[in-house]
């Protein structure tokens, strides 16, 4: 796009390959996320010194803070993403989830307000029937979430995540829905532009997830038929524009095995997963991102959109930290990878453990298996131990080969996979 980039890190990044593509890098504070990335001050004073026009949050950290979007706005600074009032409305999912049963998006029974107290829960929880998900309002990335199956499970889940909230988050409200038994989890990719013009782009199957943190998706899913995408497509895009909603968003939902679908939550915010989308679709999305942000109206009607193929995304996480003694990433026709590692780099401690993501596309699902599969056979990340093993050996298990898996996967299999593990199967 030919803008000039300007990129704030911490000194434990200083040696990140992100640092050294950036036209301009501006140390902001220490490794301890409160003294850098989550110093909004610190941010929005190098934005403006180094005579920035906007700035973008990424998907992480600020990515959904909106005091930070408000503070961007006053500081005539364009926030790459919706306005502060959007983020607090669709972030609070208390909130979102009244907006959603106002306009007619079906969501999760549950509880029709906050709820303050474990007695209370438990109350609710009675009413509803268990077993529950008690939740964060303003929760996100599996965190401030507990189970309770019984009215025994109610006081100490609810308390443990009530305060993993507010350590997360800084706000421990909470909120209670019928905890729906091992559904998948679809989300749909929509852009808006700031003139009421809002597209969808297709579905993404997030299912496979370890602790509610998601370990790979794809696109389209395996298990949705037309009908129902273009329903839950198009419910997707009611409920953009019932919260006024421009920017690229994605609106999440489970799906039962009956094949009923609820609305649970919409990310403000571009996320991990979004190259599937844009293999499928050839949009660039962080393009389309900021031409919004800009003020530009979309140059892409629903008519225009179409899912070609098939693409799924593999998320690389480090288990312990380290120097990168060895590097080799996959390539070939249809594989793209995301990182910021090389060789010599050491992997920090101190932020998320996901190090790189391999996305591969295929004119079918199965096309893109195998060809995930050999570009898990040709990455090789020395220095550091990785999930890359697991996950190839996941690529055969025949759950996964079937696309016959929800988000109670992982807790099913895994044993069997890390049995498989140490036991040296390996598959070429």
């Amino acid at each position: 796009m030919d803008v000039e980039t300007v990129i704030v890190y911490s000194t434990a990044d200083k040696d990140s390959l992100a640092v050294m593509a950036a036209d301009k890098a501006v140390c902001i504070g220490p490794a301890k996320a409160a003294e850098s990335y989550l110093n909004q001050d610190a941010i929005i004073e190098t934005a403006i010194l180094t005579g920035c026009e906007a700035v973008h949050p990424g998907y992480g950290f600020l990515s959904e803070n909106a005091a930070f979007a408000r503070k961007c706005e006053e500081n005539n600074l364009i926030f790459i993403g919706p306005s502060a009032d959007i983020i607090s409305s669709m972030g609070d999912k208390q909130s979102a989830r009244q907006l959603m049963i106002e306009c007619g998006v079906p969501v999760v029974p549950g509880s029709d307000g906050l709820v303050a107290t474990a007695e209370e829960a438990a109350h609710i929880a009675e009413k509803i029937g268990y077993p529950v998900l008690i939740k964060a309002s303003a929760g996100g990335g599996g965190k401030g979430m507990r189970k309770a199956f019984s009215r025994e499970d109610i006081e100490n889940a609810f308390e443990t995540a009530k305060s993993e909230a507010k350590a997360a988050f800084g706000n421990d409200d909470m909120y209670i829905e019928k905890l729906i038994i091992n559904p998948r989890h679809i989300e749909i990719q929509i852009l808006a532009d700031k003139y009421g013009n809002t597209i969808y782009l297709g579905e993404r199957d997030c299912s496979i997830q370890r602790n509610n943190q998601k370990l790979l998706e794809e696109a389209p899913s395996a298990r949705l038929c037309k009908d129902q995408r273009t329903v839950m497509g198009e419910t997707a895009v009611r409920a953009a524009k019932a919260a006024g909603y421009y920017s690229a968003g994605t609106v999440e939902f489970v799906v039962n095995e009956q094949g009923d679908y609820y609305f649970i939550e919409m990310n403000t915010r571009i996320q991990v997963e979004h190259p599937v989308t844009e293999q499928v679709t050839g949009i660039d999305l962080i393009r389309e991102q900021i031409r919004i942000a800009a003020g530009m109206k979309l140059n892409i009607t629903q008519e225009d959109t179409c899912v070609n193929g098939h693409a799924i995304e593999c998320r690389i996480n480090a288990a312990t930290p380290g120097v990168i003694k060895f590097l080799h990433f996959p390539d070939g026709y249809g594989v793209r990878v995301e990182s910021h590692l090389f060789e010599g780099y050491e992997v920090s401690p101190f932020y998320d453990s996901m190090i790189a993501k391999i996305i591969v596309t295929g004119s079918s699902r199965l096309e893109a298996v195998r060809r995930l599969r050999r570009a898990l056979e040709e990455l090789i990340i020395e220095g550091v131990k990785t999930n890359r093993e697991f996950m190839h050996l996941l690529t055969y298990h025949k759950d996964f080969i079937r696309g016959n898996y929800n988000t109670g996967f992982w807790e099913k299999n895994h044993t069997e996979i890390e049995k498989w593990l140490k036991e040296g199967i390996t598959v070429k």
